[in-house]
């Protein structure tokens, strides 16, 4: 009884619709008129800039860590790796599920993608730090937060699989679940790339000034 009003409680955490408030108190639009239509870090990078787009960013990984770590409510989870383990991943999830489904914001949310980055911080520091880098890397190679998700995404299930081995099954299968729906998630960006259409965010403007004075 009490991991499902737990779970109840990650969901509502990952409800709270960052990109929708930040959006209307401060620019009063719906982000979700704008862009991709969604209501996540990489809409907000591409229709309201650099800065707010990281500030969604980092208040969504955010609400990730506090969903998953919920866990420290009930003792009886903090000897049990094992079964801390899958509640917390049981309430990571809620809290993607309320970030893509936002009650908060009429169910219309964004991708999940920084969420379940902070769940992954939540539960493995090490995992979620190196698919930081990666994002942060490829975002700087190519601009793409879109691409840099999908890459992020990947990574972690080859890290959780062969780089990291983990040994827990449902980690392992959440892994290959999450690389599955960020690649799914994300088909529309993944054309406009191929297309050469897909917007990239407004950062080193500096570094391409530079190139094409060269």
């Amino acid at each position: 009884m009490n991991e499902i009003l737990l779970i109840v409680l990650a969901y509502c955490i990952g409800s709270v619709p960052t990109a929708v408030w930040i959006s209307k108190s401060q620019f009063g639009i719906d982000i979700r008129d704008y862009g991709s239509g969604n209501a996540g870090a990489t809409n907000t990078f591409r229709v309201l800039g650099s800065k707010w787009g990281t500030i969604v960013m980092v208040i969504d990984i955010l609400k990730g860590v506090l969903a998953t770590s919920l866990y420290i409510f009930l003792p009886e989870y903090l000897s049990n790796e094992l079964h801390r383990t899958n509640l917390m991943i049981g309430l990571g999830l809620a809290s993607v599920l309320g970030h893509i489904f936002p009650v908060w914001a009429g169910f219309k949310g964004g991708k999940g993608v920084a969420t379940l980055l902070g769940m992954a911080v939540a539960i493995q520091p090490l995992v979620a730090l190196s698919c930081i880098g990666v994002f942060l890397l490829v975002l700087y190679l190519t601009r793409f937060v879109s691409l840099s998700s999908i890459l992020a995404g990947v990574s972690f299930m080859v890290f959780i699989l062969f780089i990291f081995n983990e040994k827990e099954p449902l980690y392992r299968i959440f892994a290959v679940l999450v690389a599955l729906m960020v690649v799914l998630t994300h088909q529309k960006n993944l054309g406009r790339i191929l297309k050469g259409t897909e917007s990239k965010v407004p950062i080193l403007k500096h570094r391409d000034k530079r190139r094409q004075r060269k």
